[in-house]
């Protein structure tokens, strides 16, 4: 009886010890992890700097306008501030602003979707030439001409530079509103601009890029 009790005992704390063990061992399971990507707010100021110093030698060697030229990151989130007006002369961004893209296919979808296809609605990647001034459906407009092949059909497809009440002035924590392909700034950003494209002797220039 004595050696049952003794056996007995030794039995529980190792049962014990078991249970202890299997608390304490991390569970294999695991919650997952959600990941959440925060949209680029602002253009890669090395990048806009970079672009602009193409942007100037092409300028130069095609001629246009070598002081100022336009140029557009659609890396950014279309709340931010992704329009550039750059001093190539100078080096330095003169100011930035809103800009819609084209609503493509779906003009839900936040993320750029590129064409040169007539109908397409979409925004085209590359460098324009920025034509005449006209008043057109949204007001003000000017002419553009792309330069590219990813571009080529942009004065066909009536894709011009103007502005619409929809796109804010300031940097907007949703989407904003859509084009049909033309780069649309807001109203008041867009008359600031003007007198660049109304003085110049040579056309401007004008990047979309991403």
């Amino acid at each position: 009886m004595r050696r049952f009790k003794v056996w007995s005992g030794w039995l529980l704390v190792i049962i014990c010890l078991a249970a202890c063990k299997e608390k304490s061992s991390p569970s294999h399971v695991t919650a997952p992890v959600t990941m959440v990507i925060k949209p680029v707010m602002a253009p890669d100021e090395a990048l806009v700097h970079q672009k602009a110093q193409a942007l100037a030698l092409y300028a130069g060697r095609h001629g246009f306008n070598t002081h100022y030229a336009f140029l557009i990151d659609f890396n950014v989130f279309s709340g931010g501030k992704r329009f550039i007006c750059y001093d190539l002369q100078q080096h330095k961004i003169i100011s930035a602003g809103l800009v819609a893209h084209g609503q493509g296919p779906d003009f839900r979808a936040e993320k750029v979707v590129f064409s040169n296809v007539p109908g397409s609605r979409c925004s085209s990647l590359g460098k324009y030439r920025i034509g005449g001034k006209y008043s057109g459906q949204f007001g003000i407009a000017y002419k553009l001409y792309g330069l590219d092949s990813s571009n080529s059909k942009a004065f066909d497809r009536f894709v011009v530079l103007h502005s619409h009440a929809c796109v804010p002035a300031a940097v907007q924590e949703q989407g904003i509103c859509r084009s049909d392909g033309c780069p649309t700034l807001n109203p008041d950003y867009f008359a600031g601009l003007q007198h660049y494209m109304d003085e110049s002797a040579k056309p401007m220039l004008l990047w979309i890029y991403k």
